[in-house]
């Protein structure tokens, strides 16, 4: 059976994530005793104990996800109680694209975790630079998405750059066009305007400063070329990229990628349904919250997703293996 790893992305963040695999698992507490000796602060206090305004900061929750993500799939890949779990094809919600990556083995977790927490930084201050915010708009398609940010923007950026699921776009730019747009899209038939709690205008120009704070930081990475990836447990692993669903194929592409993420829109559905298309039958979201579970029912309900967010999600997985 084809399977694939999915790493959410920002907004998946929630006090307590990860603080019960810490306790059970150590291969889990080595993952945020590491990362606490790179990030140069107790990562894990905040995501065990918050506060919340907190760790929902750009600069703290992308870092903070990463780690809660790697740590749930460092517990998956060592519990002998789990067995075969191996993934075709890796795929992340923006940020997690940074966690699919190391999942592939394309790039270690120290360089992934600093340029996570790089990348965080950047786009913190890109945001303060800049005066922008996100609305999800749920219920309306592409062509009437983009015809309320032609009504609402007024000149101003506004644009759709998160493509999630059916029925669910989320728009990004100038925060007084972002407001004309909640107040619009009843007239164009949505179902709801749902403001964000982002600090600025994502995957759009307002986070230039950011992407090339970032490429430059990617020329300094050591990423490894797919095609000659390190092979985990036998089993070669692809990775598409969000933001034109094709398959990641050089390091120098991977740069490309990453650095265009957080100035372009986020294809995520249209990533899933590349990955339905090629024969994948099962997908594991593994990370913090269930977001791309929900995601996935809009896109394909009939598809069989396993959440990993949990302590119990872990024991429901032994379970399943010794019954198998």
């Amino acid at each position: 059976m084809k399977t694939a790893f999915l790493f959410p992305g920002q907004g998946a963040q929630n006090v307590g994530m990860g603080a019960d695999i810490v306790r059970a698992f150590p291969a889990a507490a080595q993952i945020f005793q590491k990362a606490n000796n790179i990030v140069g602060f107790d990562l894990s206090d905040i995501c065990f104990e918050g506060p919340p305004d907190k760790l929902n900061t750009t600069t703290i929750s992308q870092p903070a996800i990463f780690v809660t993500s790697a740590a749930f799939l460092e517990v998956l890949r060592t519990n002998p109680q789990i067995k075969n779990m191996t993934a075709n094809i890796t795929a992340g919600l923006s940020l997690g694209e940074y966690t699919a990556l190391y999942a592939a083995g394309v790039i270690s977790f120290e360089d992934a975790l600093v340029l996570v927490q790089k990348r965080g930084q950047a786009m913190q201050a890109a945001a303060d630079a800049t005066q922008g915010t996100m609305v999800s708009i749920v219920g309306l398609d592409e062509e009437k998405v983009r015809q309320l940010c032609t009504e609402a923007g007024q000149g101003e950026l506004l644009q759709p750059v998160n493509f999630n699921c059916p029925g669910q776009i989320v728009i990004s730019g100038s925060k007084t066009a972002c407001q004309r747009a909640e107040k619009l899209a009843e007239k164009y038939g949505a179902l709801k305007a749902v403001p964000l709690q982002v600090a600025g205008a994502f995957h759009t120009e307002m986070m230039t400063g950011a992407a090339d704070t970032l490429k430059q930081a990617l020329k300094n990475t050591d990423i490894s070329k797919p095609s000659n990836l390190k092979v985990i447990s036998n089993l070669a692993i692809k990775t598409i990229s969000n933001i034109d669903a094709q398959f990641y194929e050089n390091s120098e592409n991977i740069r490309q990628g990453l650095t265009k993420q957080l100035t372009c829109p986020i294809l995520w559905q249209k990533c899933m349904e590349r990955l339905l298309a090629d024969g994948i039958e099962k997908f594991y979201e593994i990370g913090p919250g269930r977001i791309l579970t929900s995601l996935m029912k809009r896109i394909n309900r009939k598809t069989k997703v396993v959440n990993v967010s949990s302590l119990n999600d872990i024991k429901e997985l032994q379970k399943y293996n010794e019954a198998v």
